[in-house]
């Protein structure tokens, strides 16, 4: 019946690579992986995720912690920029010269 279209040529209908991975594959992999990366939106209402594997995604990206660029802005906010070869941003410099200002406060709070 593969063969017979009028639409479009047998090539389309052949099972090429549309085919499904091997029941041994099946088998081995763990339900929760077996999905696409970014395939699942945390927030999305319409997700038809289990609440245990909504939990299991929730405790990964807790234990996660922050990314080296994230904790590095942290510690001064205008590295990032810096970083990409950029001038730091207004709010940026901002930040920084208050996070100076609030550690001096601190050491001179915590001497007196």
């Amino acid at each position: 019946m593969s063969g017979y279209s009028s639409v479009c040529n047998r090539g389309v209908y052949e099972a090429g690579d549309q085919r499904n991975a091997p029941q041994s594959e099946l088998r081995n992999s763990e339900r929760f992986e077996e999905g696409k990366v970014h395939s699942h939106d945390r927030l999305d209402s319409k997700d038809e995720r289990s609440i245990a594997n909504r939990l299991a995604a929730e405790e990964r990206r807790e234990d996660a912690g922050d990314d080296k660029e994230t904790a590095m802005s942290k510690k001064d906010p205008t590295l990032p920029a810096k970083m990409h070869g950029n001038e730091p941003s207004k709010g940026a410099k901002i930040d920084a010269q208050l996070q100076a200002e609030e550690e001096e406060y601190l050491r001179r709070k915590g001497k007196a």
